[in-house]
């Protein structure tokens, strides 16, 4: 039980285990449903660099990715969220 535990924790801790990563769930914290092109030009990176940085987000459970016609919208999911706080709970400690 404790191995599965620590194998889940680990895996989302590697998936925002980048600063881009960090930056993009704290942007869809504040855009829920916010799209990859938006969420590219805001962080002022390469389109294609955030695709890959969201999958990984997805892949590790911490964001929902939602077709909306010819756009994929964002948001936490509920582990995002808990990460999320545990991130600012980490700055401010």
């Amino acid at each position: 039980m404790i191995n599965k535990d620590a194998k889940r924790i680990e895996r989302y801790f590697k998936g925002a285990a980048n600063h881009y990563r960090i930056a993009i769930l704290w942007l869809i914290a504040d855009n829920p449903k916010i799209t990859l092109h938006d969420i590219a030009e805001y962080l002022k990176v390469n389109f294609k660099t955030i695709s890959e940085h969201t999958r990984r987000l997805a892949l590790a459970g911490l964001i929902d990715k939602k077709h909306a016609g010819n756009f994929v919208t964002h948001t936490l999911s509920p582990y995002g969220k808990r990460f999320l706080r545990f991130t600012k709970l980490f700055l401010n400690s």
